[in-house]
């Protein structure tokens, strides 16, 4: 049954009590995928307070539960029920989500990525109101809902369906065994505990904490520095031209990581390639004129700071120059330095008429 299907919602019987919403999922060993999408679920406003309700007995889930995830051979979001082991099922978020069909459309889904592709922007919303009060606008909760998926939720989904790293077929050097998946794996009971008075739906319930936390700090750091860093990066681009009239150089308000952010809002600006230097201040307070890398990981800019200023420092650097209170220029030319902001714009000027 698909997505599409028309489909009456069945009645379900609530766990315990009419007021007691119930999220299934299967019992036995579980994993990291059907962990993470319930405490995603908690989350949420109208499942914070649902119970857990782990069986395999299809009837069972469907007549107690009012979401089920990873267990019972169907996905329908209208009845709520999100399992993906079905041959059937070949989703990848970019099938679901059109808008992301051209990043996304590789790896499919597994319970934790169908939860956060229907509840993600809303789980992403709830965590940072409650842990950093801060309240996204609708276009930077789409890219920390983007940049989650592709950092933490996408990872998930591969490992969970078997999606090998090396598509070609040749064999990785070495195997990851840290990874969240197999962290949460570890909390299911041993081959020695087998026999024993194990609980494991206590283990299912220490798991869903443990993944949630590592979830939780993603969704804040992601949501919280990483989108300021972006707007940092975007006025300074926008204001550009009120630094240098090519708009070659951008001052930042303050330090925050760039180049990646650079890289893609440069194409949403249709300005690829025109920044040269970016002005910042350090943690020290001293400022900086830092070449724009050729991409990210590059060692080569698209303009060093001149030849003939390189290795120099102080006095004999700002007389060269011609601009007072600067401090150094490294030996490749990569960065700069100067005691104010004035000096660092005027030496990023004399760079770029250089």
């Amino acid at each position: 049954m698909s997505s599409s299907s028309p489909a009456a919602t069945s009645p379900k019987r609530l766990c315990t009590d009419a007021a007691t919403k119930c999220i299934g999922t299967h019992s036995g060993t579980f994993h990291c995928d059907e962990v993470l999408a319930c405490f995603m679920l908690k989350q949420l406003p109208e499942y914070s307070d649902a119970k857990i309700f782990r069986s395999r007995n299809d009837a069972e889930l469907q007549e107690k539960c009012d979401i089920i995830v990873d267990v019972g051979g169907e996905f329908d979001h209208e009845k709520k029920w999100y399992d993906h082991h079905q041959k059937s099922f070949q989703h990848t978020l970019g099938s679901l989500k059109p808008e992301y069909e051209e990043q996304f459309n590789k790896i499919r889904l597994s319970s934790a990525g169908l939860v956060y592709c229907y509840y993600g922007e809303r789980v992403i919303d709830e965590i940072l109101k409650k842990h950093a009060n801060i309240s996204l606008n609708t276009q930077n909760l789409k890219l920390t809902f983007v940049q989650i998926y592709r950092n933490f939720i996408s990872e998930i989904d591969a490992i969970d369906n078997g999606v090998p790293m090396c598509p070609e077929g040749v064999e990785p050097l070495y195997k990851i065994s840290t990874g969240l998946s197999s962290r949460v794996g570890k909390f299911n009971p041993s081959w020695e505990e087998e026999g024993t008075n194990v609980n494991i739906d206590e283990r299912f319930a220490e798991a869903m904490s443990y993944a949630g936390k590592e979830f939780v700090d993603n969704v804040l750091a992601i949501g919280g520095s990483w989108i300021k860093a972006r707007e940092y990066v975007r006025e300074a681009l926008v204001t550009a031209k009120t630094v240098y009239k090519t708009g070659e150089i951008l001052l930042l308000p303050r330090f925050c990581p760039w180049k990646q952010h650079l890289v893609e809002l440069e194409k949403e600006y249709d300005v690829v390639g025109v920044p040269k230097l970016i002005i910042f201040i350090d943690a020290s307070g001293s400022w900086r004129v830092a070449g724009v890398p050729l991409n990210p990981d590059s060692f080569l800019g698209r303009k060093f700071l001149p030849e003939p200023w390189r290795g120099l420092r102080d006095e004999e650097l700002s007389k060269l120059v011609g601009v007072d209170d600067l401090t150094f220029v490294h030996h490749t030319g990569f960065i700069g330095g100067a005691k104010t902001k004035e000096a660092a714009i005027a030496m990023a000027i004399k760079s770029i008429e250089f």
